[in-house]
C-alpha cells in the first residue's frame, strides 16, 4: 500500500513565526495555493481514502487538495501536531529569550526536548506510529493519503529511516505541504520511496 503523507500548507502562524501544536490557525492565501497545486499532481493518483488531523489548517488543506473529487476523508485526532502545552501561540523569537534551553533542544536536540504540559517527541513518534498502525490495519485501500504535520511526519520518516530522534530536523526540510510516499504493508512495515517531494534510492 501507498501512503501519502502531506504536510498542511502555510499558515498564518506559520508567517508570524508562533508555536502551533495543538492550537488553531487558518490558512493563508499562500498556502491554500499550496494544496491546490500539490492536488493538481495527487489527482493522478488513485487516492479515494483520505485521514486528515482534525486541526483546522489540516482540514482546509485537505478541502484544496481534494477539490475536484470526492475521497472519503476521516478526521482523526491522533494525527495532530506535537501538543506544545504553554508555548502554544507565542512567537518563537518570545520563547527563545525566556527559555533558550528547551528552544536549541527543540530546534537542534530534539532527544532532549521537555516542557512541562508538552508532549516529547519520543510520545509523538509513539502516538503517531500507533496512529498509522490502526490505518494500514483497517483500510483494503492500496493508495491512501494521510494529512498532517511537520513534527509528526518527520518522526514517522525517522522512524523508517531508523534513524534517531536527535537527527528529527535534518534535511530534507519539511516545507508546506511537503509530500513524502511510504509503501507499507498492513502491519505498516515498510520504507520510504519519496521524502519531502525528493525521491528515495531504495534499490
Amino acid at each position: 500500500m501507498l501512503v501519502h503523507l502531506i504536510r498542511h500548507g502555510q499558515t498564518n502562524w506559520n508567517e508570524e513565526h508562533r508555536a502551533q501544536g495543538h492550537s488553531e490557525s487558518a490558512l493563508t492565501s499562500l498556502g491554500k495555493q499550496q494544496a491546490a497545486a500539490l492536488g493538481a499532481d495527487l489527482s493522478q493518483r488513485n487516492i479515494n481514502k483520505v485521514y486528515c488531523s482534525g486541526s483546522v489548517r489540516t482540514r482546509e488543506t485537505a478541502d484544496q487538495l481534494f477539490i475536484d473529487s470526492t475521497p472519503e476523508i476521516h478526521y482523526l485526532d491522533s494525527l495532530k501536531e506535537i501538543h506544545l502545552g504553554s508555548w502554544e501561540g507565542r512567537l518563537y523569537s518570545d520563547i527563545k529569550i525566556d527559555s533558550p534551553e528547551d528552544f536549541h533542544h527543540f530546534w537542534h536536540q530534539p532527544h532532549l526536548f521537555s516542557v512541562a504540559g508538552a508532549e516529547s517527541f519520543y510520545e509523538l513518534q509513539k502516538r503517531a506510529l500507533q496512529a498509522l498502525f490502526e490505518i494500514c490495519k483497517k483500510t483494503q485501500d492500496t493508495e491512501i493519503a494521510i494529512i498532517s504535520h511537520g513534527a509528526l511526519i518527520k518522526s514517522l520518516l525517522c522512524h523508517y529511516e531508523d534513524r534517531p530522534l536527535s537527527g528529527l530536523w535534518d534535511p530534507p526540510k519539511m516545507h508546506n505541504c511537503a509530500h513524502s510516499i511510504l509503501e507499507l504493508d498492513s502491519n505498516a512495515r515498510g520504507y520510504i520511496i519519496q521524502y519531502a517531494g525528493m525521491t528515495m534510492d531504495v534499490t
